[in-house]
């Protein structure tokens, strides 16, 4: 059964709500910074704060010296301490961690067990995954205590927070968890809520047809708000941090951090008027014709063409993908700040207030 926190809410606070840290602490530093976070505010975190990114335990241990010294509340997400509970595959939990073991992508930061295994000297081999858990739990209690005891839902008297959404309209009690931690795509259910209903889980970019952006997404006919900004998943992800409306008040705002350089245009340029987004689940191109720095593209379920850097195409069993590409020319004005994510020889890929496109003039000197 789901874990339920019944949360009350201090009048006059800051109340902010921030999902999919993914191990990257140094852009949670970043974010806390930005939006000057103290004492006097409240922060939620809705899960998935390990895996994927370099600093899992690094991260994990900064959130639990938060929740000591400020006002933090935490979820649980699909990717924090799945193994505790064996809930990927409860009735083979040593097959699971193996697997998980096996998982470990280069390029991707080491899973939160591993990290644990090399700071302890224990083998991350996987051949003894009975003995390793048994360290692990004893070298690594507090760390793995503290997972333990995370609720699956937030509740408060204007808004649930969970990390992939309510799998269904019954009790929040009787939920089954993990369907509360993963629920893809939850948004696209055609539910409506009398409650704000704050997730993370499923990156907002892929609730995009053909532009990308990583901004909140406001439902208001839902009574939805989805955050997750694609936080190390994406290479031009960033980390949200929503400010939640004061009574009376349905007016949500946020804040987003990423590392990319800031730059201000010179040149003036208008949207495309045709545009396509490549994201995970819909990523197979043929290429038609490879360059060094850019290769033109067939996407082939729709037989789209477009151009794709070429360090974003990669093979996976002998059929090609791309990271999420995009070839949308974002309208711009002069003095405009844009995050540049790469640089090319024929235009700048940049975001601008979270939507990702090209950008083909010069910038200001600073």
């Amino acid at each position: 059964m789901a874990r339920v926190q019944h949360l009350t809410l201090q009048p006059g606070r800051r109340v902010i709500a921030v999902s999919d840290i993914h191990g990257n602490l140094p852009y949670l530093r970043g974010l806390l910074e930005k939006i000057c976070f103290s004492r006097e505010d409240t922060l939620l975190v809705l899960g998935d704060f390990v895996e994927k990114g370099e600093y899992s335990l690094e991260t994990l241990r900064f959130l639990m010296e938060l929740c000591r010294t400020h006002d933090v509340h935490i979820l649980r997400g699909n990717c924090d301490g799945w193994h505790l509970g064996g809930i990927m595959d409860p009735n083979n939990l040593e097959e699971a961690v193996r697997r998980y073991l096996r998982a470990q992508k280069p390029g991707r930061g080491p899973g939160l067990l591993v990290q644990m295994c090399r700071e302890a000297g224990i083998p991350e081999d996987g051949e003894d995954v009975p003995g390793m858990m048994r360290s692990l739990e004893e070298k690594f209690a507090a760390e793995l205590d503290f997972i333990r005891g995370l609720p699956h839902i937030i509740e408060t008297e204007r808004f649930t927070f969970v990390h992939g959404g309510l799998p269904d309209d019954g009790p929040m009690e009787d939920m089954e968890p993990f369907r509360c931690m993963k629920n893809d795509a939850f948004m696209c259910q055609g539910r409506r809520f009398d409650k704000w209903v704050i997730v993370g889980h499923w990156p907002v970019m892929l609730y995009a047809r053909d532009i990308c952006q990583a901004d909140p997404i406001v439902d208001p006919a839902q009574r939805i708000v989805s955050i997750d900004g694609g936080c190390v998943l994406k290479l031009d992800g960033q980390l949200n941090a929503l400010f939640l409306p004061a009574e009376g008040s349905d007016e949500f705002r946020w804040a987003s951090y990423d590392a990319f350089p800031v730059r201000r245009v010179r040149d003036a340029q208008e949207a495309s008027s045709r545009s396509f987004y490549i994201c995970w689940g819909d990523s197979e191109v043929e290429v038609l014709e490879r360059g060094p720095e850019l290769s033109r593209c067939r996407h082939c379920r729709t037989g789209y063409e477009m151009d794709i850097l070429t360090k974003y195409l990669y093979e996976r069993r002998g059929v090609t993908h791309c990271e999420d590409s995009t070839d949308y020319v974002l309208p711009l004005s002069p003095g405009d700040e844009v995050s540049v994510v790469e640089e090319t020889s024929q235009g700048f890929l940049v975001k601008h207030r979270g939507v990702s496109g090209w950008y083909f003039g010069e910038f200001m000197q600073e």
